[in-house]
């Protein structure tokens, strides 16, 4: 399963991209989606930019899931709903592409892959490092979005054998 893990943002998206084969993972790419040359003001440019990256991303890497990172509300409301409309963005993109979408807390995101929900933004890059064996630690921001396809590696694997448990469980009933 290839997993295409979006770290929204309205000025810089991350993206990375995984490979899950058993229990193993393997580093595809990452990189970011920025709209910082684009003018502040023109909101619709900036979320197009998004849209069409992560569009360009889904189409060079043929991921078959997704997981994006859900919004916390900023003490600045503007900037939340900013940052929202950023997310939308992303999601679109993704939904358009009919990929499957997980979504995860930063909280949810640092604790399966630092082991603490409060970790800091370099903690989270040296253990996307370590799990994926990199020569060099990733930028924040693609640091954050492999976290997050990792997460969903876990995660997913779990779901799956929990819903492969009731299938089984419901059948020896029968």
């Amino acid at each position: 399963m290839r997993i295409l893990g979006i770290d929204p943002g309205l000025q810089i998206a991350g993206f990375g991209v995984v490979e899950l084969d058993g229990q193993h993972l393997r580093y595809v790419a990452s990189g970011t989606i920025k709209t910082t040359r684009l003018d502040g003001g023109n909101l619709p440019a900036r979320l197009k930019v998004l849209f069409d990256g992560v569009s360009e991303v889904m189409q060079r890497y043929q991921p078959s899931a997704a997981s994006v990172e859900i919004v916390f509300v900023n003490v600045n409301p503007q900037a939340t709903l900013l940052l929202g409309q950023a997310r939308g963005a992303c999601i679109t993109a993704l939904a358009s592409g009919n990929l499957p979408i997980a979504e995860y807390t930063a909280l949810q995101m640092k604790k399966a892959v630092a082991g603490y929900g409060k970790a800091g933004k370099a903690e989270v890059q040296q253990m996307v490092m370590r799990l994926l064996k990199l020569p060099a630690l990733p930028g924040k921001d693609a640091a954050d979005a492999l976290g997050l396809a990792i997460t969903h590696a876990h995660a997913g694997a779990a779901i799956a054998r929990l819903a492969k448990a009731r299938l089984q469980d419901q059948a020896s009933r029968s």
